[in-house]
């Protein structure tokens, strides 16, 4: 057997930190008298419970039963998780995640800083709303309004957010409680919760800079340590947390048997390879007791029946959606036809067989777009392209995907995504293509692997970056090659179409659209006879009128949209009367 080389200093705290964590209970008697018994914080999203701090099973269920509607109650510290679910098993179960934990006597700052954002604490309404969005775009349980604002000198919680240093978005937030200040614990702990990054930042280390921080924040409160739970299957978020020296310790979560944990103790279901378009339609049919068969997870179909009437949908495309307006949209120079004839402004289109033309096109729009007649999720689109040379080249990988294509005119300005359903606007987002920012010591390449597993992380794998000769293209155009590496704070486009599949960005602008905007979209709408659509226009900005139609999407992502209703206005829409305004109309 290998002889242990460990210094007597690291044996002696190795020791120490087992007999502090081992099964033994976690707080002495005579330690005891001096923390609050049954110890609750309320979270706004719901309350944790703090387990070592109930002397027996009994009242900590009791504690448990109290959950308010739509909320998440967290028992946590629980040592004897068998005691506990043997008093009520129909009622809880025990959460499948690990409890990790940061020695914050031993902990070690980073020399790096963040680039391109800062970490501050939460300073105004607007950070307090902008949690509540990132919450909801990973589908997390929100807090009440104001509940964040109205806490933000709680004594034992604090919040901290990352925010943009260019644009002031918030795109990162976590939250700690001071365990001491919560129920004066006589162990000194903390714990952090909430760790939350927005989908569409493009910055590395957003949640790692949010961790340190509030680590230092702790210990410079003189803490002992910050624990945290994490599900066990989240491999990301286990390898980030070791990789700061949190270890695995020996407590475990409780939660109530609700709708929102049911995922976590009822097993696997049959949509469990559903993407989550289909999903968010599905849990939206659930949740107002339509009934849903899953007919093929892996391609997004299911069927949905509610009282005599039933329904196929794959993600959002259904029945509802004729197979005349299914070809309109799938033939982008009939959408076009359509469109224009109802009076909706479309680019100016270039023959693709002309180079004459095109060399004319070149010189009076500057910039064209190649597109394949058909195809989706962005295949095959070249934009941005300047030379005869370039749009040859696109047009041979357009052909790869259908031989016919398009050349368009190259309009200026953001893509905007207007989601109609019912022939009413109900989500717009501007759509940006993916970026990265240079940090002076990864390659281009890496920072790209990087945004791309965490675009995939956030939509259910529907998002990545694809590195190929579209993207070297666009890099080149910045100067840049894949292996370089950026100069800090340097923005890099890795590709000019903003497709979401191909790892762009979405940014709801829902509340400040262009009524000319909404207007536009709603026509096209009805000039292809669709009832669910996503209109993709290019903008000057969402506010101003300016804009020309790009294309029409028979089965718009439903769930990019978040926390838009989308899914509620779709099951509206196949079934009227499962709203809950109707339902209550009706009694």
């Amino acid at each position: 057997m290998a002889s242990d080389t460990r210094s007597p200093r690291s044996q002696a705290h190795r020791l120490k930190r087992l007999r502090h964590e081992s099964l033994k209970p976690r707080v002495r008697a005579q330690d005891r008298s001096s923390m609050h018994s049954e110890a609750v914080v309320d979270c706004g999203w719901g309350r944790l419970l703090f387990a070592q701090t109930f002397e027996t099973a009994a009242p900590l269920v009791d504690a448990l039963r109290a959950e308010a509607p739509d909320r998440r109650d967290i028992a946590f510290y629980v040592r004897n998780p068998h005691v506990l679910l043997a008093q009520a098993p129909q009622e809880i179960f025990l959460d499948p995640s690990h409890t990790y934990r940061l020695d914050l006597a031993v902990y070690r700052s980073s020399r790096r800083q963040p680039r391109s954002f800062n970490i501050r604490r939460l300073s105004s309404e607007q950070d307090a709303e902008a949690i509540n969005r990132i919450y909801a775009s990973r589908r997390m349980v929100q807090t009440p309004p104001g509940f964040l604002w109205a806490h933000r000198d709680h004594r034992g919680l604090t919040y901290f957010v990352a925010e943009d240093s260019v644009t002031g978005e918030i795109i990162g937030t976590v939250t700690g409680i001071n365990h001491v200040r919560a129920f004066n614990d006589c162990e000194g702990g903390s714990s952090l919760w909430c760790l939350a990054v927005a989908p569409q930042a493009s910055q590395p280390g957003i949640g790692e800079a949010l961790v340190r921080r509030l680590a230092e924040h702790f210990r410079t409160q003189g803490l002992a340590y910050m624990d945290l739970s994490v599900m066990h299957d989240n491999v990301q978020a286990i390898a980030l947390y070791e990789k700061l020296g949190f270890h695995r310790v020996s407590f475990f979560g409780v939660k109530r048997k609700n709708p929102i944990n049911e995922p976590l103790f009822v097993g696997g279901p049959d949509d469990e390879n559903l993407n989550p378009y289909a999903r968010i339609i599905v849990d939206e049919a659930r949740r107002r007791g339509i009934a849903t068969d899953i007919l093929d997870a892996e391609s997004g179909l299911f069927r949905l029946t509610w009282g005599g009437r039933t329904v196929r949908c794959r993600e959002s495309l259904s029945e509802l959606t004729s197979a005349v307006a299914l070809s309109i949209c799938d033939d982008k120079r009939m959408t076009r036809r359509m469109v224009n004839a109802a009076g909706v402004r479309i680019p100016a289109l270039v023959c693709p067989d002309s180079p004459s033309r095109i060399e004319a096109a070149l010189k009076t729009y500057g910039q064209v777009v190649v597109k394949p007649a058909r195809g989706e999720q962005g295949q095959g689109v070249a934009v941005g392209l300047k030379t005869m040379s370039e749009v040859q080249t696109a047009l041979s990988a357009a052909r790869r995907i259908c031989n016919d294509v398009l050349i368009e005119e190259q309009v200026e300005g953001e893509d905007l995504r207007l989601v109609i359903i019912d022939y009413q606007l109900v989500a717009a987002a501007v759509r940006r293509p993916p970026r990265v920012i240079g940090d002076g010591q990864n390659t281009i390449r890496s920072l790209i692997e990087a945004q791309s597993r965490r675009r995939s992380a956030a939509t259910g794998g529907e998002s990545r970056i694809p590195i190929d000769a579209e993207t070297e293209r666009t890099l080149a155009l910045s100067g840049f090659a894949l292996d370089d590496v950026a100069p800090p704070d340097t923005v890099i486009i890795v590709r000019k179409a903003a497709n979401l599949h191909l790892g762009g960005t979405i940014h709801d602008v829902t509340d400040i659209v262009h009524p000319a905007l909404v207007e536009a979209a709603i026509t096209a709408a009805r000039a292809i006879d669709i009832p669910v659509t996503g209109i993709d226009l290019m903008v000057k900005s969402p506010d101003q009128p300016d804009y020309a139609f790009i294309e029409a999407n028979e089965r718009p992502g439903l769930a990019n949209h978040e926390p838009q209703p989308t899914a509620a206005r779709f099951i509206d829409l196949l079934f009227p009367s499962s709203a809950p305004d109707s339902a209550r109309s009706n009694t």
